[in-house]
């Protein structure tokens, strides 16, 4: 079984190194991407070819979560690659999945209920 490579996306850097120490113990976890604004996600989307999934912050500057959803959904490249969204606007949970996401997770994020939510959209 290949290991995933995993881009997350977030503009805090705290929160982006909190989500890649607690994806760091899975197994199947291979390479990690960090992208600090939707902007630089499209880029780096672009840029490389083989990303498994992204954990995505709806709430950043320059170019918010949403607006990254509608330009993957909007690229045969990008839409088929799986999306968590993360937020602590839960009402953003309905804009989100509307726009693409295939699942959301609260902020503060749970280990066990991001371990399990990759495991089920990549099917490990």
């Amino acid at each position: 079984m290949s290991r995933l490579k995993v881009l997350v996306v977030d503009d805090d850097m705290i929160n982006r190194k909190l989500m890649a120490a607690m994806l760091k113990k899975h197994p199947n976890i291979g390479e990690l991407i960090e992208a600090s604004d939707g902007q630089e996600a499209i880029t780096l989307l672009r840029d490389l070819d083989d990303i498994d999934l992204v954990l995505l912050d709806i709430i950043m500057p320059i170019m918010d979560g949403i607006a990254v959803l509608q330009i993957m959904n909007s690229d045969p490249k990008l839409q088929n690659i799986p999306v968590i969204v993360l937020t602590t606007d839960e009402t953003k949970k309905t804009e989100a999945l509307n726009s693409g996401a295939n699942d959301f997770i609260a902020k503060p994020v749970r280990e066990q209920d991001i371990m399990s939510k990759i495991e089920r959209l990549t099917s490990l």
